[in-house]
Formats: C-alpha cells, structure tokens, sequence
C-alpha cells in the first residue's frame, strides 16, 4: 500500500485545514486506517482512527470535538478534517493504513505509513 498525505499548511489559531491520504496497492477498504502526527521535538502520537467502513471512529482526547476523521472507499481517500486548531496542533501529520480491517491506536499496528504534511497554527 502506498500512502500519499496531503493538505498541510499554514493557518491561524482557531482556523480550520483539511488533511488528506490518497491509498493505492492494496484494496483500501480492507484496512483500518489512522492519523498520527510528530511535533518538533517529540514523539508521534495517536491523533485519530477508522475502522474500515467508517462506522467506527476513535480520537485522542486533545483533538476530541475539533477533529473529524472519514473515509470514502469509493476514491480510496481518508479525510482529517481539524477545526478550532490550536498551536499545540502544529506537527507533521502522517497518515497509516493497518494490515487488516480494525481500527487502531498504537502506531506498532499500522504496516503502511505514508510521507507526513506540515500543519503549522500560529497564535
């Protein structure tokens, strides 16, 4: 599976930025898939995940309520939408696809891992 994130950028605290990972290789919808993200200095962490469908979501507890992941196995494309940032947001955001079809939050059970996109918040 080869993984291809997009829609990093810069934006104002309380804006809002979309993150996409287009999937290719392996059929999309027989994996769950995840967010993570890397701030300068720190270690990745969990941000959000999807069960294979999309019926089942799960999301860290600094991004609940400001950020909605989804999916559309028809375009084989995972969403990150993120409202109301912060500039603790501020990261590079990678996107992971697992080897089967739940949803997961620890980064040892994604396989497939794509290229990360800067998100950066300014106060």
């Amino acid at each position: 599976v080869q993984l291809q994130a997009s829609g990093g950028g810069l934006v104002q605290a309380g804006g809002s930025l979309g993150l996409s990972c287009a999937a290719s290789g392996r059929p999309f919808s027989f994996s769950g898939m995840g967010w993570f993200r890397q701030a300068p200095g720190k270690e990745r962490e969990f941000v959000a995940a999807i069960n294979w469908s999309g019926r089942n979501t799960y999301y860290a507890d600094s991004v609940k309520g400001r950020f909605t992941i989804s999916r559309d196995n028809a375009k084989n494309t995972m969403y990150l939408q993120m409202n109301s940032l912060k500039p603790e947001d501020t990261a590079d955001y990678y996107c992971a696809a697992a080897s089967d079809t739940f949803l997961y939050t620890s980064m040892n059970d994604y396989k497939y891992w794509g290229q990360g996109t800067l998100v950066t918040v300014s106060s």
